[in-house]
């Protein structure tokens, strides 16, 4: 039996991504596999592993962009209740890796634990945050990490340990195919001072982002101290278009996909962007945008 029939009652196949991501657009899953729990989880990485059948992890889409063709292979939803447990334990937060960083950043402020205030008003899971390093200049969600368990590349469940991983500016090495859970550290503090810097937070980050009705994508990484959104703008690219998508008018380095984008609009016009930078500049932006 192929994959589709041992994995019959968690896959759905040829079922289409665009619902499952910020933008809304691209094609579908070969497969789209829902575990129940950690044993289905192990046996679908294993037989993903086994027979060389290509597997993603799918969050809540916010840096993604699916192609209009659509993906071959496996793509796992974390959404199962086991896979999004958030457990407080004295100065200590285990998360599961489909809990979202919303539940992380909320469970943490209830329990006077302080430093996820840097984490306010970003849309991602807690596994995903990890793998991008999701903060800023003022801290990084791998500051306050201890330990992550994770499915490796052979279906087996691992425990990397703070000092096992690299991070970088929205950056890590953690390459395992599944974060299970993670576990942070963090230090208690006045839950007033707590949500004062929550507020501050959420107000400095949506000043600086496209309008919440936007359907928008970061691009770029910020080159070697430079600002990729003042790269941009300089290069005179705010505002320009390919099809539907746009380049932001409040923040170069996003692009808005308005109604009727594809993501071959939105893949042109990244390129225009990485282009007029290197004619402009002479920097060569790398980009930050998932591109499945």
């Amino acid at each position: 039996m192929g994959f589709r029939e041992n994995f019959a009652s968690i896959t759905q196949p040829n079922q289409s991504l665009a619902p499952f991501t910020h933008l809304r657009i691209g094609g579908p899953a070969e497969f789209l596999v829902t575990p129940r729990n950690r044993k289905d989880l192990a046996e679908v990485v294993a037989a993903c592993m086994k027979d060389n059948i290509p597997m993603r992890v799918l969050g809540v889409g916010t840096n993604l962009l699916v192609r209009d063709e659509g993906v071959p292979g496996v793509v796992v939803r974390l959404t199962a209740e086991e896979f999004a447990l958030i457990r407080v334990e004295s100065k200590t937060i285990k998360a599961g890796g489909g809990a979202t960083l919303y539940s992380l950043v909320s469970a943490s402020a209830r329990a006077g634990l302080a430093g996820f205030e840097i984490l306010v008003g970003i849309t991602a899971t807690v596994g995903g945050a990890l793998r991008f390093n999701a903060g800023d200049k003022s801290g990084e969600i791998a500051d306050y990490l201890t330990r992550v368990e994770v499915i490796d590349k052979l279906g087996k469940i691992v425990v990397r340990e703070r000092g096992d991983i690299h991070f970088g500016e929205h950056d890590s090495d953690l390459d395992d195919p599944i974060v299970l859970s993670v576990e942070f550290a963090l230090e208690p503090d006045d839950p007033d001072a707590i949500v004062k810097r929550m507020r501050r937070a959420w107000i400095n980050r949506k000043a600086d982002q496209p309008l919440n009705h936007q359907a928008a994508v970061r691009v770029f990484r910020n080159p070697n101290g430079q600002s990729a959104a003042h790269l941009l703008e300089r290069a005179g690219l705010a505002r320009t278009k390919s099809g539907s998508a746009e380049v932001s008018d409040r923040n170069a380095n996003y692009i808005v996909a308005h109604p009727g984008t594809t993501a071959a609009d939105v893949i042109g016009l990244i390129e225009k962007m990485r282009i007029g930078v290197r004619s402009a500049a002479g920097v060569n932006l790398e980009q930050e945008l998932k591109v499945w």
